[in-house]
């Protein structure tokens, strides 16, 4: 069965590609155009029934990833679905499960099952599970892992094939050396066997299963930079160079791919970064990882990789890899996804509304204009987060006769600058503000309009009993039962 690419390249639209153009509110044939071209992935494995189908590309809305997955020390199967759970709800448009404990086949099946959004995963981690140690993998241990998760009905997988021995040798003066988890699995496997990266040598075998299941190769940068003083160095760019070739290579077998960056990255140096990508890689879309514009901030890199995130996405980045609060110290729980996603779907918003995307701040608009009428029961309904917004307001002003208040409880009645204004249009002679922005009639796309975490859930499972259970005390306010915000 043809993939996505190659029904495009056939001049076919298919059933994601209308339902795509129908989420950016776009034509269905720009929609086939751009993914014909490469410049556009629909990550749509064939096995997952349960999925809404989106787009990550340059010339459409800014698009979040939120990493979940468990660990060795801590995470069950119903905490990686409470988790799953708040991703979608707070608008990640993909998830990747990066589970590295226990359970690896249930966790992943599980978010499959329940995962309206495209799933990614990084096969390597299963292998090294698998292996008595890094230097014992094979091939066909690599191939084994990537054809089952295939068969799972994973949609896009982070491989690290662009990572060379002749690049190693590169790393050595750096400060954080191999920072990427799978780069430095494949660095050891390499030193341990001397030998070529097997992904890298064996990259049209992968093809063929990717092809098989239409899963989009997510050409992950295992030599990125950990830190500032790492960032544009020959080592990333050695590796960018190669990743530049391989997407060349998975397009030829009719498999869409796009390519992952850094990662830790000075502010002036990120649009230089995406540019790069863009003219090495031919267009394929770019997903960043942040990325993080300072090193000195542990505990909130949410907020030093989302500075970096905005300008990533004003300067082409088709989608952004989340940072929660706990970046470089612990594994984040489902409060961690919830801020670390607020964060990135700012700032993707951020990056389109100064790319000029059509209809972008019509959200902006809409809201600036509740706020300026003292409508707080819309403000709260246009937030991003409307829970967050409704709870900050009613911690000082909880009544419902404080919603139709003229002030809050920032500058009180007398000093609150709106009501003055509005005063003086009244008794004055300037005019009267009476712009309304009709978001129904915006051009923008779903993204970038109110509720985020707007999916069709229709083909998602009823939640077992065990999932309604842990949502009771859902810090996020979601419904036990409501799986994400689905627009009517």
């Amino acid at each position: 069965m043809p993939t996505q690419l190659q029904h495009a390249r056939d001049g076919e639209t298919t059933a994601a590609m209308r339902r795509v153009a129908e989420r950016e509110n776009v034509d269905p044939e720009f929609v086939r155009e751009e993914v014909a071209a490469g410049h556009a992935v629909i990550p749509a494995n064939r096995e997952h029934p349960s999925l809404d189908p989106m787009v990550i590309g340059e010339a459409f809305s800014t698009k979040v990833n939120a990493n979940i997955g468990n660990s060795e020390e801590t995470s069950s199967r119903e905490e990686e679905l409470k988790k799953l759970h708040t991703a979608v709800h707070h608008g990640a448009d993909t998830v990747m499960d990066l589970s590295t404990g226990s359970d690896l086949d249930g966790v992943r099946e599980a978010n499959v099952r329940y995962s309206p959004v495209p799933v990614g995963t990084v096969p390597i981690y299963e292998a090294v599970k698998r292996a008595d140690s890094v230097g014992d993998i094979t091939f066909e241990m690599l191939f084994e892992v990537i054809e089952k998760q295939a068969e799972q009905g994973v949609d896009y997988m982070t491989i690290h094939a662009g990572v060379l021995m002749e690049h190693l040798p590169l790393t050595d003066g750096r400060k954080t050396g191999i920072v990427s988890r799978g780069g430095s699995i494949l660095a050891k496997w390499m030193e341990d066997n001397a030998a070529q990266n097997p992904l890298y040598a064996r990259f049209e075998e992968l093809c063929e299963v990717f092809a098989e299941y239409d899963v989009t190769f997510s050409l992950g940068d295992g030599l990125r930079p950990g830190c500032l003083a790492d960032a544009g160095d020959d080592a990333q760019y050695a590796e960018l160079e190669t990743l530049g070739e391989l997407v060349a290579v998975a397009r030829e077998h009719g498999v869409q791919a796009m390519v992952e960056g850094p990662g830790h990255v000075p502010l002036d140096m990120v649009a230089e970064q995406v540019d790069r990508e863009r003219e090495v890689c031919d267009g394929a879309p770019f997903y960043l990882l942040g990325p993080l514009v300072t090193d000195v901030a542990p505990g909130y890199d949410h907020i030093t990789s989302a500075i970096g995130a905005t300008e990533a996405a004003r300067a082409g980045a088709a989608m952004l890899c989340y940072v929660t609060p706990k970046e470089h110290l612990g594994l984040p729980d489902a409060e961690d996804v919830r801020d670390g996603l607020a964060a990135y779907r700012i700032a993707a918003h951020a990056g389109d509304v100064a790319a000029g995307l059509p209809g972008a701040r019509d959200w902006d608009d809409a809201l600036s204009e509740a706020r300026y009428a003292f409508d707080w029961r819309r403000q709260f309904d246009l937030s991003l987060d409307p829970e967050r917004a409704r709870e900050f307001h009613d911690q000082t002003l909880p009544g419902d006769n404080y919603k139709e208040a003229r002030f809050c409880s920032m500058c009180g009645a007398e000093f609150c600058s709106m009501r003055i204004d509005q005063d003086a249009r009244e008794d004055g002679e300037m005019d009267r503000i009476a712009d309304e922005t009709d978001l129904e009639d915006s051009p923008a796309a779903e993204v970038n309009r109110p509720p985020v975490g707007t999916h069709d859930t229709s083909r998602v499972p009823e939640l077992p009993a065990f999932l309604r259970e842990i949502h009771e005390d859902d810090r996020s306010g979601a419904a036990a039962d409501d799986w994400s915000r689905v627009r009517n």
